[in-house]
């Protein structure tokens, strides 16, 4: 590769720039602004310019005689440029770091929180533990005789009514009544229904009672907020339950010995909103179930006879669960779990039946007892405790259908039990028998 060269007397008037590849000589003209550049390969480092130059002398490069301007190879200063980069890079690295930090600095300090992993205990070493509530009463034949519930000021508080018509309001942590509402009713309270208004941020609660009243209550202020009276005019309401349907709460009244054997829906209000023909049987047990996936409401009612569930939003029966069995449906539970949602009802004539509850069918048939059993309590979704006629609580393994225990202590006929979480015990049950027995603290011992 040939060079092109310029002469000039001047010695200053050449200047010889490394640009890594090339060497550039420079010329200068006599203002010093404009340049004439000639670019030398450095492949011709070590060539003679031009022998036919005067003034350039011919470069020799084995002699080491030192020229006043040599042509001298310099390297490329690509490491000096990744160094330049990298000090940049540290620059960029070091200016986010303090600007984090100062951050840190300027943010509040936040609270930790801390979650409590509640480890499912051993059912078999649940073991009766102490009577809370002596003074309790309660309806033969019924669930849901009493409420137990975390409220949102953290009160673990125990519903429960008196022989007297009265409600107490018990702390379970401080072990002490709160308040007692005398003469709430005018005839026996038979029943409870609790719910967490989340749009207001109120703790609910319906006291339902043998006068066909329904008492809607603020349990954080211990207001009454409505009274439904004379719900059933020809025969008894015993349960009630609570529902959410767009964020509106409706109260859900079934029918006992009632000639218009239907199902009645009011606001919170006390305004009935409408009626669902109940399919000509008698209700002991009302609970409604909201299935996620298909974002419905389902009311279900446990009949003389049968169980049955109702599609809220179409007023219609959806489906009819039974084995034309004569016996009251006391107690009924929905485990979703799984795939298939199971619903588990308990019999008058002393069977545990498992149905899917989409397809009616049935899937299992556990024959617990010849006695009548009530309430029920899953636990751990792999057993089930259920209150009995003969007086104890049974632990039956729902997989099996296996009956692996009794609890004994000293029971009337149990009618409801709860699962609580205690924070001095831990996992809890909380039992009522019939009439006057007291509610019973079931707790795990080592």
């Amino acid at each position: 590769m040939g060079c092109n060269y310029s002469y000039d007397n001047s010695e200053n008037d050449f200047e010889i720039v490394n640009n890594n590849h090339n060497y550039l000589i420079v010329k200068k003209d006599s203002n010093k602004k404009k340049t004439e550049v000639f670019m030398k390969s450095v492949i011709d480092d070590y060539k003679i310019l031009n022998e036919n130059s005067k003034n350039f002398k011919k470069i020799n490069p084995k002699s080491k005689r030192k020229e006043k301007y040599p042509l001298v190879r310099l390297k490329p200063q690509k490491n000096n440029i990744r160094q330049d980069k990298n000090t940049i890079n540290q620059k960029v690295i070091l200016k986010n770091k303090l600007n984090s930090k100062k951050k840190e600095i300027t943010k509040k300090p936040q609270k930790k929180i801390i979650k409590i992993r509640r480890k499912e205990i051993n059912p078999l070493k649940i073991q009766y533990l102490k009577d809370i509530a002596k003074d309790s009463y309660s309806y033969f034949y019924l669930d849901n005789t009493f409420a137990v519930f975390k409220s949102r000021d953290n009160i673990l508080y125990l519903i429960y009514s008196t022989k007297d018509m009265s409600i107490i309001s018990y702390n379970l942590i401080e072990n002490k009544i709160i308040i007692e509402i005398k003469n709430a009713h005018n005839e026996l309270i038979i029943n409870f229904r609790y719910f967490f208004d989340k749009i207001n941020k109120t703790d609910l609660l319906i006291s339902i009672s043998y006068d066909n009243n329904i008492k809607l209550w603020d349990v954080n202020k211990w207001e009454c907020l409505s009274d439904f009276k004379g719900i059933n005019k020809n025969g008894y309401l015993l349960s009630a339950c609570f529902l959410n349907d767009n964020n509106n709460y409706y109260i859900i009244t079934s029918s006992y010995s009632d000639n218009s054997e239907l199902l009645k829906i009011f606001d919170i209000k006390g305004e009935k909103v409408k009626e669902i023909k109940n399919s000509g049987d008698d209700t002991s047990f009302i609970d409604v179930y909201y299935d996620i996936k298909l974002k419905k409401n389902y009311i279900i009612t446990g009949n003389i006879g049968y169980v049955k569930s109702y599609d809220y939003s179409k007023n219609e029966l959806y489906h009819i669960y039974g084995e034309n069995d004569l016996e009251d449906h006391c107690s009924i539970i929905i485990n979703n779990h799984k795939e298939i949602i199971n619903m588990i009802e308990s019999s008058g004539d002393g069977s545990i039946r498992i149905w899917n509850f989409h397809t009616g069918e049935l899937l299992n048939h556990i024959t617990a007892t010849k006695k009548r059993l009530f309430g029920m309590c899953l636990w751990n979704n792999e057993y089930l405790f259920v209150g009995c006629e003969d007086k104890t609580i049974k632990l039956i393994e729902i997989k099996s259908g296996d009956i692996i225990n009794n609890l004994i202590g000293k029971n009337k006929v149990v009618l409801t039990i709860k699962k609580l979480f205690h924070p001095k015990y831990g996992q809890c049950l909380m039992s009522q028998g019939n009439k006057d027995n007291p509610i019973k603290l079931w707790t795990y011992k080592k």
